[in-house]
C-alpha cells in the first residue's frame, strides 16, 4: 500500500497529519501522527483467534516516550528506558478507557495497541494525540471496532476554550479536561479545574466534542482511502440459544426477588445470586454439567444484570434498598493515629479509607525526570488498594495501574486547595481497608480530613462522590444513582466521579458505556452529584470544623527567608562547606533555591532553638555591613602596619596599628594581638570605590584624659629644608622643572 496522508487543521492554525502505509507495515494497523515537531507512531495487532475459555476483551494499551525524542539521555545507570512512568501509565489508561467499550461484545481476541513518541519539541503535549493515533491505527486495520474515536484536551484560558493547548498555554488555564468520544457520544472525561460550575463543565465538554467530530471524520476518510472499510470475520463464541432461554426463564424471577430485597449485606446478596446459578447447574444432567457450566455462568450473568437494572428502573429500588439519591451512612474520625502528622478515617457504607499526612522539607520533594517534564513536586498523594479490602485471598503485590489512576484523580481533586506558598512538602497516603463503591472518592474525603487534622490551612475542604446511570434502550427511562456500589458500577452504563468544594468542581472522571447519552442527562447527574457533595461536606465539617490552630508537637517547624541573589554563593560556600557547617552546628536542615526574586532559604528543625541558631548564622552571612556598627571579629592575620580582622562571615577589614589603642604603638608586637584572637571592633568606614572596610578598636575605648590627637604640619611649614631637597617655590611647593632642562640623557 502506498503511503496515504490526511491533514486536519485546528482552529488556531496548527495542523495534525495522519499518515499510514509508510512505517510498521507488518502490524494489522499502523499510523504516524504529527503536530508541529511532535510525532507518535501507533500500531495495533490482534490475534486471529480467541484464547480458550476467554469471555472478555483482552485489550492491552501501552504508551511509551523515547528520551531521544527530545534529544535527552535517560537517567540511571543503564541509560535506557525502563518501566513505564506514572505519566505513561496515565496516558495509556486514558486511551484504554475510550477504546475498550467500543469493541464488539463477542470479540475476545488478544489485542495490543502500542503508541510510541518518537519526536517532541516540548511545545505540544503528546498525550492529547495518543487516542487519535490509536484509533486511526484501528481504523486502517481489519480489526472489528465500533469507532473511530478522538481524544482532545480542552482548557479554558482567559475565559476562552482552547483545544490541545501548548505546554505554555496550559500554565494559564483554570480548567483542563481530557475528553474522548466517538462522532456521536462522549465516552470518557478526566480533568481538574478551579472550582467551576456544572454549566461551565458542560460547556467545556461541548467544545471538546465539536473538535473530536472533525478528528473522527478525518479517520473515516483515511480508512476509505486505505481500503480498510471491511473488517475481518470472526467467531469467538459458541452459543446455545435454547440454553440461554432456559436460564432466563428459570432464573430471572429469583434474581429479581433478590435485587428487590434491598439487603445492605454485600456478601448475602452475592451468595444468594451465586446460589441460583449453582442450583441451575446442579439441575443439568451430570454428563452435561462440565460442558455447559461456562455457558450457564455467562448467560446467568446477563440475567442478573437485567434483573438488577429492571428493579431500579421499574421499582426505584437499588441492590442495598436505597433510593436513587440516597447516600450510605457515613462516619469519620480524625487524629486516629498518634504517629503521623495528620490522620483520619472516612467510612461510607462498605467503603473505608485510612489516610495519613506527612509534612516534610524541601529535601522531601519528588524529583520529576520524564522526557518532557522535569521539575519537582511538593504535593504527593499515594493510593493503596490491598486485596483484603474486597475479601480476596491473594498476595499484595506492587502498585498497579488502577492504583496509579485512582490516586491521580484524588491528587487532582485536592492539590489546588493546598495553601499558596505553603512551606511544607505534603504527602497524603490513602490505604483502602474496605471497598464496595468508589474508594477514590473516599480517598478525597479522608485526605481532606487528614490534611485539616495535620493543621494544613486548606483554602476550602473538598468532598467527592461517584454517580451511576441505568438506561433502558427500549424506552426513555433512566435512573441516576448517587454513591454507587461496586455492582452498580459493573452493571451500569456510567461511572461519573465528581469532587469539589462548596463553590465549585475541582476534578472529575467519567466513563460512559452506553450510546446516546444526552447533555440533559449529564446536567442532571452533575446537579445530583452536587447535592451529594454538599451532604458529605456537612459531615466533614461536623467532624473537624476548621484546621488545627497549630501543627502537632512532632511536626518539623519550617521558617523561610529571602536573600539577595548575589549572596546565595556566600551561604552555600565552596563545595557546600558553609551550608553543611550551619546544619551540623545548629542541628537544623537548611535548603536554598535560586528563584526570580533572589535566594529562597528554608530552615527546618524539630525545635525552635535549632532554627534560631541556624537563622542567626545565616543572617550573619547575608547581613550587610553598617558603618558605625560594633562587631565581634576574629584576627585572621598580623601585618607590620596592623591586622586583618574577620568581623562578619567572609568579610575582612583592616585594623590599622593606629586604631588599636590611643597611645602610639611602636610595632604590632606591642599590641599583644595574635591570630585567632576575638576582638570587639567598630566599622569606621566602607570605601565607596574599593569596598574595603576600615576598623577600629580604640574607638570603643575611653579616650585618655588630656589626650591630644597628633596634628600633621601643613605642607609649607614642615621645618628647614634638608640637604638634597629640591628648592621649593613660593608657598612651600617644589618648583617644576622645565621639560628641556633636565640634564643630559642617561645611557
Amino acid at each position: 500500500m502506498n503511503p496515504i496522508k490526511k491533514t486536519i487543521e485546528l482552529p488556531d492554525g496548527r495542523t495534525i497529519t495522519i499518515e499510514t502505509g509508510k512505517l510498521a507495515k507488518q502490524a494489522d494497523g499502523a499510523v504516524e501522527v504529527r503536530m508541529g515537531n511532535t510525532m507518535l507512531l501507533a500500531t495495533v495487532v490482534s490475534a486471529k483467534e480467541a484464547g480458550e475459555g476467554v469471555d472478555f476483551m483482552p485489550l492491552q494499551v501501552e504508551y511509551k516516550e523515547k528520551f531521544s525524542a527530545a534529544g535527552r539521555f535517560p537517567g540511571g545507570f543503564l541509560k535506557r528506558e525502563g518501566r513505564a512512568t506514572d505519566y505513561e501509565i496515565l496516558t495509556a489508561r486514558l486511551v484504554d478507557r475510550v477504546l475498550r467499550p467500543l469493541f464488539p461484545e463477542n470479540y475476545h481476541a488478544d489485542t495490543f495497541v502500542n503508541i510510541t513518541m518518537y519526536s517532541a519539541d516540548g511545545v505540544d503535549a503528546p498525550d492529547c494525540l495518543a487516542g487519535l493515533a490509536a484509533s486511526a491505527a484501528l481504523a486502517v486495520s481489519d480489526i472489528p471496532f465500533n469507532g473511530p474515536i478522538g481524544e482532545v484536551r480542552v482548557a479554558r484560558i482567559d475565559g476562552k476554550f482552547v483545544i490541545d493547548p501548548t505546554f505554555d498555554e496550559l500554565q494559564k488555564a483554570d480548567m483542563e479536561l481530557m475528553v474522548g468520544a466517538t462522532y456521536d457520544n462522549i465516552m470518557m472525561v478526566e480533568g481538574e479545574m478551579n472550582e467551576v460550575s456544572e454549566a461551565e463543565l458542560l460547556a467545556a465538554l461541548r467544545a471538546a466534542h465539536d473538535a473530536i467530530k472533525i478528528l473522527c471524520k478525518a479517520q473515516l476518510e483515511l480508512a476509505e482511502a486505505a481500503g480498510a472499510t471491511v473488517k475481518r470475520e470472526y467467531c469467538h463464541e459458541i452459543n446455545d440459544e435454547d440454553l440461554r432461554k432456559d436460564v432466563h426463564e428459570k432464573c430471572y424471577d429469583r434474581a429479581y426477588a433478590i435485587a428487590k430485597a434491598g439487603s445492605a449485606d454485600k456478601h448475602w446478596r452475592q451468595d444468594s445470586f451465586d446460589a441460583i446459578c449453582e442450583e441451575y447447574i446442579e439441575s443439568l444432567p451430570e454428563e452435561e454439567r462440565e460442558e455447559k457450566a461456562p455457558l450457564v455462568k455467562r448467560y446467568y450473568h446477563d440475567v442478573e444484570k437485567e434483573a438488577v437494572r429492571r428493579c431500579i428502573l421499574d421499582e426505584g429500588v437499588r441492590l442495598d434498598g436505597r433510593k436513587t439519591t440516597d447516600i450510605r451512612p457515613i462516619w469519620c474520625e480524625v487524629d486516629y493515629l498518634p504517629g503521623p502528622h495528620g490522620s483520619a478515617i472516612f467510612t461510607r457504607g462498605e467503603t473505608q479509607s485510612l489516610s495519613t499526612v506527612t509534612l516534610g522539607t524541601k529535601l522531601d520533594e519528588k524529583i520529576l525526570d520524564d522526557v518532557l517534564n522535569q521539575g519537582r513536586e511538593r504535593f504527593l498523594l499515594h493510593y493503596n488498594f490491598p486485596p483484603f479490602s474486597t475479601g480476596e485471598a491473594k498476595a499484595q503485590r506492587g502498585v498497579g495501574r488502577r492504583e496509579i489512576g485512582h490516586g491521580n484523580l484524588a491528587h487532582r481533586a485536592l492539590k489546588r486547595m493546598i495553601p499558596d506558598n505553603f512551606p511544607y512538602v505534603v504527602r497524603v497516603v490513602s490505604d483502602i481497608l474496605e471497598s464496595n463503591g468508589s474508594s477514590s472518592m473516599a480517598t478525597v474525603c479522608a485526605g481532606t480530613l487528614a490534611l485539616l487534622d495535620a493543621g494544613v490551612k486548606m483554602k476550602k475542604p473538598v468532598s467527592g462522590i461517584a454517580m451511576g446511570l441505568i438506561t433502558d434502550t427500549a424506552s426513555p427511562k433512566y435512573a441516576i444513582l448517587s454513591d454507587i456500589l461496586g455492582d452498580e458500577d459493573h452493571l451500569g452504563d456510567m461511572d461519573f466521579k465528581v469532587t469539589g468544594t462548596r463553590d465549585g468542581i475541582t476534578a472529575t472522571q467519567m466513563d460512559i458505556k452506553c450510546d446516546g447519552l444526552s447533555y440533559e442527562i449529564l446536567e442532571k447527574a452533575l446537579l445530583q452529584a452536587r447535592d451529594g457533595r454538599m451532604h458529605i461536606l456537612d459531615i466533614i465539617e461536623q467532624t473537624i470544623p476548621a484546621p488545627r490552630e497549630d501543627f502537632k508537637p512532632h511536626v518539623p517547624r519550617i521558617v523561610t527567608m529571602l536573600i539577595p541573589k548575589e549572596l546565595i554563593g556566600a551561604v552555600i560556600g565552596p563545595g557546600g562547606k558553609i551550608i553543611q557547617g550551619i546544619q551540623e552546628e545548629s542541628g537544623a536542615t537548611v535548603s536554598i533555591d535560586e528563584i526570580e526574586d533572589g535566594g529562597y532559604i528554608e530552615v527546618a528543625a524539630a525545635n525552635k532553638d535549632a532554627i534560631d541558631k541556624a537563622l542567626g548564622m545565616i543572617n550573619a552571612i547575608v547581613e550587610l555591613p553598617e558603618e558605625g556598627k560594633v562587631y565581634e571579629g576574629t584576627v585572621r592575620s598580623i601585618m607590620d602596619f596592623g591586622a586583618f580582622v574577620e568581623f562578619m562571615p567572609h568579610r575582612d577589614g583592616l585594623l590599622h596599628i593606629s586604631e588599636i589603642a590611643w597611645e602610639r604603638l611602636e610595632d604590632m608586637a606591642a599590641s599583644g594581638l595574635k591570630e585567632g584572637d576575638k576582638v570587639q571592633v567598630k566599622l569606621l568606614e566602607i570605601d565607596k570605590k574599593t569596598g574595603k572596610y576600615r576598623l577600629s578598636m580604640r574607638a570603643l575605648l575611653p579616650k585618655p584624659e588630656g589626650y591630644v590627637e597628633p596634628q600633621r604640619a601643613p605642607r609649607g611649614e614642615r621645618g628647614p629644608r634638608r640637604e638634597g631637597d629640591r628648592p621649593r617655590r613660593e608657598g612651600g611647593e617644589r618648583p617644576r622643572r622645565d621639560r628641556n632642562d633636565r640634564g643630559p640623557k642617561k645611557d
